[in-house]
């Protein structure tokens, strides 16, 4: 099977990991995995469009037709007649007996789907491996989009796969500046666009950016005969069997209810099976469990959840408790619901992106370094962004207002209050401010401020993370 590229984006790293392992002498396994919709496929289209490629993709299908299936791909590469073969370890002999001579990618996508039918394919592709595969110049890539398969029946300790890959791919939804490259919107749009479709590439490629926001929102979203409609839901179905009460966690945590105990309220499950709850949707990385930046991951006991795509977290904050309302009438839950409530959601993705900015800030010399920044809470404070540079004991202290007026002194008064109950570091530890606005600032606020304090708008945001170019 031979695949064309299409649209693509970004991903120049993992392209660039992929064509150094093919091109480095001897055979490689390299393992793709990551969230589904990120765009794994997409990349691997890409990687192979110029390069010699056998391309396999499994189905939730018997596996005797799965077999069929990928024993036709090869026998078609190769212009030979579909052998008959019977079991696994055949058709990866075969396979081995016709790349002995050839630099191909072989690429098995879903391969969880072969797993799922038959596990026995695992040992059978081990000795594929060890027998057949290094003593070619072929590359096998194993793709999947069930984290959970992958890292355990392939990635894991107890895999017959176990220690032979010779690469890995995590692929992660695009950063903002990333998603930057597909969203043609003006910088502050930019940021809520991004609030709303996350950095998956999917998502973002629905949007037609010649229309405004609220019109995507309404047509790719509220739509109830969109993609997007019922995303989510078909998401969970994929991985969990009975996904009613992961619907309800996610719901809760969207909606505000971040801790154990206030997800336990709001949904009514009780705390021992909340936390495999818990653990599985972390494990699918649709939450993420957050602690203070100065305290320990292991010990800390200040965790809180998030939903770990701006996405679903837009849709179960919107979508999924007015569902009744969109049906009957979509123009009054966006127009009463969504926009009067929009700025306080994307205010939370306005600090990732302040984040983000910092960081690049970092790796450009704008900004001194810090080898870990993030969140910090304790009791009723809370700053946004803290940034620990422990060798040089130099510490940040960021806030992040996503709001229609000017920030003025009383912020300025308010950090630096609670920046003094942060334990962290010496009595005279170096401590550098940062703010960060949508609306600028109040005439005069700068000239107040020493050279400790750094004031940061959309227009110097949008100078460190998106391309002058675009």
């Amino acid at each position: 099977m031979i695949i064309e590229s299409m649209m693509f984006y970004n991903r120049d790293e993992e392209l660039a990991a992929l064509a150094s392992a093919f091109e480095s002498p001897g055979s490689d396994m390299v393992v793709v995995y990551g969230r589904r919709r990120v765009g794994k496929t997409a990349l691997l289209k890409e990687f192979c469009a110029d390069r010699s490629h056998i391309y396999f993709l499994a189905a939730q299908e018997a596996e005797t037709r799965q077999r069929e299936k990928f024993v036709e791909q090869v026998a078609e590469y190769f212009d030979e007649r579909v052998p008959r073969i019977d079991r696994w370890d055949e058709a990866f002999e075969y396979l081995g007996e016709k790349i002995r001579s050839e630099a191909v990618v072989v690429v098995i996508d879903e391969f969880p789907y072969l797993v799922e039918e038959n596990a026995s394919v695992l040992s059978y592709l081990q000795g594929f491996v060890d027998e057949q595969l290094q003593e070619t110049d072929a590359m096998l890539v194993l793709c999947g989009s069930s984290i959970s398969t992958m890292e355990s029946e392939v990635l894991g300790h107890e895999s017959p796969l176990y220690g032979r890959r010779t690469a890995q791919l995590d692929v992660q939804p695009f950063s903002f500046q990333q998603a930057c490259e597909v969203i043609a919107y003006e910088t502050a749009d930019a940021i809520r666009s991004y609030a709303i479709t996350g950095g998956t590439p999917m998502y973002l490629v629905l949007f037609d950016y010649e229309r405004s926001l609220a019109e995507n929102v309404k047509s790719e979203i509220l739509s109830p005969s969109a993609v997007l409609y019922n995303e989510p839901e078909f998401l969970l179905r994929t991985e969990l069997r009975n996904p009613a009460r992961y619907m309800s966690i996610l719901e809760a945590v969207a909606l505000g209810h971040t801790t154990p105990n206030e997800i336990s309220g709001a949904t009514g499950i009780d705390s021992g099976p909340l936390s495999k709850y818990l653990q599985t949707l972390r494990r699918l990385r649709l939450l993420e469990r957050d602690i203070p930046v100065t305290a320990s991951k292991k010990k800390s006991r200040r965790s809180r959840y998030r939903v770990a795509d701006e996405f679903l977290r837009f849709w179960f904050r919107y979508v999924e408790p007015n569902r009744s309302s969109i049906e009957e009438a979509p123009e009054i839950v966006y127009d009463g619901t969504i926009t009067p409530d929009l700025p306080t959601h994307v205010a939370r993705t306005f600090e990732d992106v302040c984040l983000e900015a910092v960081w690049a800030g970092i790796r450009q010399g704008e900004i001194e370094p810090y080898s870990t920044a993030g969140r910090w809470w304790y009791r009723e404070d809370e700053i946004d962004i803290v940034g620990l540079a422990p060798n040089d004991d130099r510490i940040l202290f960021a806030e992040c207002k996503w709001t229609s007026a000017p920030v003025g002194e009383a912020l300025v008064e308010h950090l630096r209050a609670k920046a003094s109950n942060v334990r962290w570091g010496s009595g005279d530890r170096d401590e550098r401010f940062a703010l960060f606005s949508k609306s600028g600032f109040v005439d005069g606020l700068e000239a107040q401020l020493d050279e400790n304090w750094t004031l940061c708008t959309l227009t110097d945001i949008e100078q460190l993370l998106i391309p002058t170019d675009r």
